[in-house]
């Protein structure tokens, strides 16, 4: 079955602004949040491939060498789906976009050659 990798994306705004809010209303959005995420986890388990990971803060690596960056990423997990749409329609409720501050999820397929429309 084709997998596919869902990116989950937060803005940086976004995140301060969570972390401006009230330590107690923070704690209640948390606690909320991951119970409905390991919900989610359990109705799609049998397409989860990875479990969830989340990343940190970013370093870039260029030919000019490496630094501190910024990006929207949060974190990702790999699933197994019929088609692109198949694996979209499991993210439609999930947490970090219906409780959490994140701005969306990105799916995309996981390519085990080079894709043959290179926009793809």
């Amino acid at each position: 079955m084709p997998r596919f990798a869902a990116v989950y994306t937060m803005q940086p705004e976004d995140v301060a602004a969570f972390r401006a809010r009230p330590q107690s209303e923070q704690e209640a959005v948390d606690a909320a949040g991951l119970a409905a995420w390991g919900a989610w986890r359990q109705r799609h388990a049998a397409a989860i491939v990875s479990s969830d990971m989340m990343l940190g803060k970013t370093r870039r690596v260029t030919k000019a060498g490496s630094a501190a960056a910024r990006n929207a990423i949060a974190g990702f997990v790999i699933v197994e789906a019929a088609d692109i749409d198949a694996a979209a329609d499991l993210f439609k409720d999930h947490p970090h976009i219906a409780i959490f501050p994140g701005d969306g999820i990105d799916v995309m397929p996981v390519l085990t050659e080079p894709p043959e429309d290179a926009s793809a």
